[in-house]
């Protein structure tokens, strides 16, 4: 089997530029290799699921069976988020915005926290959190810092 840089000609034009390209495009057909690997196993589990149901109703409609949805993409334990928004605003000596807050949150559960998408539902989400505490009390707006409000535990 060749390597992705091994198709590079040495005399190429920007082989920097084709290393880099053939990199990525290996690791993303990696990627889908796997997850073609992954869907035919979920197939084939559905299947045997399937002729189980039919031994105990051989009448029974398959297709009328609705899939259940797949969790949000990372999403916390029920009340991660509140865990971490008291302790952390707790513990700091400054009042700290809903970014800060799901920075913490992501270094402490191992996420990319340079995924700007993620960081930006991460941030949604602690948004959501703080104004709900902030409705029963809990944590109040101390200041502002650009668009995002710095909030501080309510004493």
């Amino acid at each position: 089997m060749s390597r992705p840089n091994d198709v590079v000609p040495a005399d190429a034009d920007q082989p920097n530029t084709l290393h880099a390209l053939t990199r990525k495009r290996a690791e993303l057909a990696g990627k889908i290799e796997h997850n073609q690997l992954e869907l035919r196993r979920l197939i084939a589990e559905l299947d045997h699921i399937d002729a189980v149901i039919r031994i105990f109703n051989p009448d029974i409609d398959i297709g009328a069976i609705r899939s259940k949805p797949v969790p949000p993409r990372h999403s916390a334990f029920k009340g991660e988020v509140t865990r971490v928004v008291l302790k952390t605003l707790r513990e700091s000596r400054i009042p700290l915005t809903s970014r800060d807050l799901a920075m913490v949150l992501m270094k402490e559960r191992g996420l990319n926290p340079d995924d700007r998408d993620l960081a930006l539902i991460m941030v949604k989400r602690f948004g959501q959190c703080l104004q709900t505490k902030r409705r029963k009390g809990l944590v109040r707006v101390a200041s502002s810092v650009g668009a995002l409000q710095a909030w501080e535990i309510a004493r």
